[in-house]
């Protein structure tokens, strides 16, 4: 008997599409623009770092309302849109019966482009922005961060952001959306896209286990914000794929009683929201870890499981003393995050096995949380290093110690040594300088064009200094000390 194949189902520019998924790894971007004939949308990068492609995608949310997520259309597969709704530029001058949209029109007014090419993407990531603040403006920080995905070579972005807040003074024109809610709704009972031998889509827990463990060589498929520039930059052939993007279970996050459960397929931007409610001095390491397209479109649980010496989000979930639920069939196992690697791009997944769940242990109240990192661009930058600690202190004694980075081995992991030299004593200068020390016999860092060993190892020796300034029980460092924003309003 033969495996049935089911087309690529969405809603686009008022009416549900269907497309063949005979090319699993094609993109939106290369739909748009080759079958849409929606050029607005432009190919910057091709790997999801300049936002000229950027596009918004809707989907129905857990409450059944909608969801509006910009992410970036030049690695986001065709067949992951299957039951959801694009928007791209084309799209919002309809909304005002003809007239550009609030969003356009303030861009205009405010000279918010000169050559013209970024623009669609910014328009975009603004109409997502306008979109979620209903009751007006936000911060112009808030809009700074929301942007953090697009650039300008043209304009500078001041212009842009006083767009941004104009665009709120115009007579609102809010997107209808009871129509895309009722079509999605009709949509989640279509056939899931598949391609025999291709492309899989399941939509249960069970389906994926099953799955999986019938084809353990198939490539998992989650937010594509990395395996997609293997196609865009490498030109490599994925194989066979299996989307989780459509699994619910693995979507959620759920606040327990003593953990923080995060599905494996829960996106980043919802992994690092619930993470920085529990730890708040977590919020510059959310904000800082992509953009936000990128952090709609990408996984924790895909960022751990790649197992990049360089993935963010290992280095805080280690200092959390994080645990992965792994799944085989019906089987379940537990395993230690910081014991997960085996070495570069290496861990300890069995055939036919996957990530279920990031399992996070909540505060203690005694523990002091945290994390830094260093990258020659401040936002979507990938990391020279990344520090996260947590020490738990009895008085002035150390009483429990997790220090963990990434950039400094071929994976993330502890340093033994410095943990060793911590617990125990008081945290004083003298404790401190023997965690710096010791750091030199837990790590041998690599020169890449990240960053020089030498630079390395000196900055992760004065990141302990800068934790234990903020932490030490006598005279801590309050955080306007610690913040270049506060000096600047200083001046």
């Amino acid at each position: 008997m033969t495996e049935a194949s089911h087309p690529i189902r969405f809603l686009h520019r008022g009416a549900v599409v269907a497309v063949d998924a005979d090319a699993p790894t094609r993109t939106v971007l290369e739909w748009l623009r080759e079958d849409a004939r929606c050029t607005g949308t432009k190919e910057g990068c091709a790997e999801g770092d300049c936002g000229a492609c950027t596009v918004v995608v809707g989907e129905l949310d857990e409450r059944g309302g909608l969801a509006l997520k910009p992410v970036n259309a030049c690695i986001r597969f065709l067949p992951t849109l299957a039951g959801k709704a694009l928007w791209t530029v084309e799209d919002l001058a309809a909304m005002g019966g003809g007239a550009l949209h609030p969003v356009q029109q303030a861009l205009v007014d405010n000279h918010g482009s000169q050559c013209g090419f970024c623009t669609p993407g910014f328009v975009m990531s603004l109409w997502a922005c306008y979109e979620r603040h209903p009751e007006g403006a936000p911060s112009r920080q808030q809009l700074a961060d929301d942007l953090s995905g697009n650039l300008c070579r043209c304009t500078g972005y001041r212009p842009i952001l006083d767009a941004g807040q104009r665009m709120f003074e115009s007579p609102r024109v809010a997107l209808d959306r009871a129509p895309v809610l009722r079509a999605l709704r009709e949509l989640s009972s279509a056939p899931a896209p598949s391609q025999a031998g291709a492309y899989h889509a399941p939509r249960t827990l069970a389906e994926l286990a099953a799955l999986r463990l019938a084809r353990p060589e198939a490539r998992l498929l989650a937010g594509g914000t990395d395996v997609g520039l293997w196609v865009t930059k490498q030109m490599r052939d994925l194989g066979e794929l299996i989307h989780l993007g459509d699994v619910a279970e693995l979507r959620r996050v759920r606040i327990e009683d003593d953990a923080i459960v995060i599905g494996a397929a829960a996106t980043l931007e919802q992994a690092w929201a619930a993470l920085t409610a529990e730890w708040p001095a977590l919020r510059e390491v959310w904000l800082r870890f992509a953009s936000l397209p990128v952090r709609e479109a990408g996984t924790m649980g895909g960022n751990v499981a790649n197992g990049s010496p360089i993935g963010d989000s290992a280095p805080v979930l280690i200092a959390l003393g994080a645990t992965l639920r792994l799944r085989r069939g019906d089987a379940l196992r537990r395993v230690a995050l910081d014991d997960f690697y085996t070495g570069y791009m290496k861990n300890r997944l069995e055939p036919g096995e996957f990530v279920e769940a990031i399992e996070v242990p909540r505060a203690a109240a005694a523990q002091r949380l945290a994390a830094y990192k260093i990258s020659k661009r401040h936002d979507s930058d990938i990391s020279a290093v990344l520090g996260a600690f947590a020490i738990e202190l009895d008085g002035a004694r150390i009483a429990a110690v997790r220090l963990a980075w990434g950039g400094l081995a071929a994976t993330v992991q502890r340093a033994a040594a410095a943990e060793a030299a911590l617990l125990g004593r008081d945290w004083d200068e003298a404790a401190l300088q023997a965690a710096q020390q010791a750091l030199a016999a837990d790590f041998k860092p690599l020169t890449d064009v990240r960053a020089s060993a030498a630079y390395r190892l000196r900055v992760a020796r004065n990141l302990l200094r800068r934790y234990w300034l903020e932490t030490r029980p006598v005279d801590p460092l309050p955080p306007r000390a610690l913040s270049v924003w506060a000096l600047e309003e200083v001046r």
